[in-house]
């Protein structure tokens, strides 16, 4: 049971550090529209989607008032769409993007997820369509993303499928160059890709989850940081608790709204996924929280270490709060969603290699990083390799969200607004990497996965 300072400090985590419900997603089976016909697919897709998530947006809302909790997006996610692609006759499969984007527009939702592909292993016809349909389709719709699993732990990595997502990434950033490469912000390339992600660009509805199911993500870097602030010159002992227990407290929060969204839906319990997930506002940073714990800027030396204490305690706080935890759940690091990020990339103190570094010890991995528009195809597919490797060998999510901003250089920024916030051009090395990616083939899983 609630008592007044638990209401109270509900309250305050609202409306001064910026706790919010950032996604209610709701996961659709799309296995029974498959067909060889792109129309009758297509025209299946949207009818089931319109019907299974009517009312998602007005329970949403419905929860916001009766609650006082903030639900920031409310958004769907698909079966792989490349699943539905084998039978279809047409080698043009784009018009199932299309389908998804009436439907999203219809159903009033922020974004639809899952005109994705999992090739880590190899490529089927179904995922050549679907890979060569991906620049376009970012290029002609505005709530549609897309992602590619290129790699897990088991598999290893295929390298074919990263040498493509180099080629698809530059492609996409082209198409969308009259809008600062906007289509770049709409994919994301995986390894260990998780079936039940809520959040975009990556949240597909996996072949093993249930017919329709909700998963939500929570989060709240405001109410994390200012617990760091009263904390402080603690023992990292103490800083560690005094996270856990904060994060326990916001993903309660979730599993209640998660709770009421299945009930008024008629759909399955997913997953709550806690996430320190930011957003360009001032006080909604994972930067301005690592710097609370003593770091001059994000980016000098200790930030790692201290990623790795601030992921591990909202990982441990989270598990105890809720009975399905999953998802990405941990601290995200995108560049262009975190004032703190961006100001510690534009004086050159977070560079990409530190970023990559971090990636080993956090959530996700290179995320929303504009460079140079003029870099080859074979730099964006190694920095992809770079990044896939760390998650293949730690056995865990890691994924690239990268945009080579045509005609801009260091020194310039993108910025796009609302949530995708803005960034500045970082420097790539400038040693090729065409040979290494051109060997193509796969890179054998580590020896660690041999487990039975």
């Amino acid at each position: 049971m609630l008592n007044t300072f638990d209401i109270l400090e509900t309250i305050k985590m609202i409306e001064e550090e910026h706790l919010d419900i950032r996604t209610v997603t709701m996961g659709i089976s799309l296995r029974d529209c498959s067909g060889e016909d792109i129309d009758r697919v297509a025209g299946k897709i949207y009818d089931k989607i319109c019907t299974r998530a009517e009312k998602l947006v007005a329970v949403g809302e419905e929860i916001e008032r009766e609650y006082g909790i903030p639900i920031v997006n409310k958004r769907v996610s698909v079966t792989p769409v490349s699943l539905l692609c084998d039978a279809i006759t047409a080698e043009d499969v784009e018009p199932l993007a299309h389908a998804l984007e009436r439907a999203a527009r219809e159903v009033g939702i922020n974004y639809v997820g899952g005109y994705s592909a999992l090739v880590h292993k190899g490529f089927t016809s179904g995922d050549r369509k679907l890979l060569s349909s991906i620049p376009s389709a970012m290029a002609n719709t505005d709530r549609v993303c897309s992602s590619i699993n290129v790699a897990t732990t088991r598999a290893g990595i295929n390298m074919d499928a990263v040498k493509m997502c180099g080629e698809i990434v530059k492609k996409c950033a082209e198409l969308t160059a009259d809008r600062e490469s906007v289509g770049c912000s709409k994919l994301v390339v995986f390894a260990n890709a998780p079936e039940d992600n809520p959040f975009m660009a990556g949240a597909f509805h996996g072949v093993g989850e249930a017919e329709c199911a909700i998963n939500v993500g929570v989060s709240g870097p405001g109410v994390v940081l200012a617990a760091v602030k009263r904390a402080g010159a603690c023992s990292f002992t103490e800083l560690a608790e005094t996270i856990k227990r904060t994060a326990f407290k916001i993903t309660r929060m979730g599993q209640l709204v998660a709770a009421e969204s299945c009930k008024r839906l008629g759909a399955e319990f997913g997953i709550v996924d806690l996430s320190l997930a930011p957003t360009p506002a001032v006080g909604d940073s994972v930067a301005d929280v690592l710097e609370a714990m003593g770091l001059g800027t994000v980016g000098t030396h200790g930030t790692t270490a201290a990623l790795a204490l601030l992921n591990d305690a909202v990982k441990k706080g989270g598990v105890m709060a809720s009975s399905h935890v999953g998802g990405l759940s941990g601290a995200f690091i995108p560049v262009s969603e975190d004032s703190g990020m961006i100001a510690a990339a534009r004086t050159g103190a977070l560079t990409l290699d530190k970023l990559e570094a971090m990636t080993a010890v956090c959530s996700v991995g290179l995320d929303m990083i504009a460079v140079p528009g003029d870099t080859p195809a074979s730099t964006i597919s190694a920095i992809i390799a770079d990044e896939i490797s760390i998650g293949v060998v730690n056995n865990k999510t890691t994924a690239v969200r990268i945009i080579p901003a045509a005609g801009k250089t260091v020194g310039d920024e993108v910025s796009y607004g609302g949530l995708f916030g803005s960034a500045p051009i970082m420097p790539v090395h400038d040693g090729s990497s065409e040979a290494f990616i051109a060997r193509g083939g796969r890179i054998p899983a580590p020896i660690h996965s041999q487990r039975n």
